[in-house]
């Protein structure tokens, strides 16, 4: 399977083209200072560009299977850069006909706000993280009014802790036991199990230990 990732150089998406070569996939890396990824290997080609240029998003997405979607803001905690960057990805999978992606937003959106507690509804969501948290939900809006295939994965806090394959998803939004956390790796390691899981098309499902 042919697949590209937005958002290649972040935390995520350096797991996620590991993990992907790791697994057999073509991968092309798509990001804006590709000296920021230091992996070489014969599975994996880049596209330098930025997600709000239409050209260089669609030359990336044409000819692939799959689209990853896992765009941050790195430490700013302002800007719409996840909302407006994944509207390019929307629009140009649709032109080319690139049909399923899997796109990264996090636990707390929409119902799985149920599952945070006062900590991260009021202190991180409700104040430090306001605005990344409101450009969260309007990437999630984008993403199920597409035509696309799509998946939503939420995962809880990042942490740098290992790939262990255990962790907990589609959680119920009541379930208040959880850690609410979840390493980098095994985000990614769930991302790319969803590529072939066709009944985790048109769904959310929340990751956290």
């Amino acid at each position: 399977m042919k697949l590209v990732i937005f958002g290649a150089t972040g935390t995520i998406g350096r797991q996620v083209v590991q993990q992907a070569l790791g697994q057999g996939y073509t991968v092309t890396a798509f990001a804006r200072h590709l000296t920021k990824l230091d992996i070489q290997h014969p599975q994996l080609s880049f596209v330098q560009g930025d997600v709000m240029e239409p050209q260089a998003v669609e030359t990336a997405i044409r000819g692939q299977d799959a689209v990853v979607c896992v765009l941050g803001s790195g430490k700013k905690l302002t800007g719409t850069i996840r909302s407006a960057g994944t509207q390019q990805i929307i629009r140009a999978m649709e032109k080319v006909g690139v049909r399923r992606l899997i796109c990264q937003s996090t636990l707390g959106a929409g119902d799985s706000w149920g599952n945070l507690d006062f900590y991260w509804r009021y202190i991180m969501f409700g104040f430090i993280l306001r605005q990344v948290f409101a450009d969260h939900e309007r990437q999630e809006a984008l993403v199920k009014s597409s035509s696309l295939d799509w998946t939503i994965v939420r995962p809880g806090a990042f942490t740098d802790g290992p790939l262990t394959g255990q962790y907990r998803h589609s959680f119920p939004s009541t379930d208040r036991t959880i850690a609410l956390q979840i390493s980098r790796a095994d985000v990614a390691d769930f991302i790319l199990k969803q590529l072939a899981n066709p009944s985790s098309v048109y769904q959310t499902p929340s990751l956290s230990y």
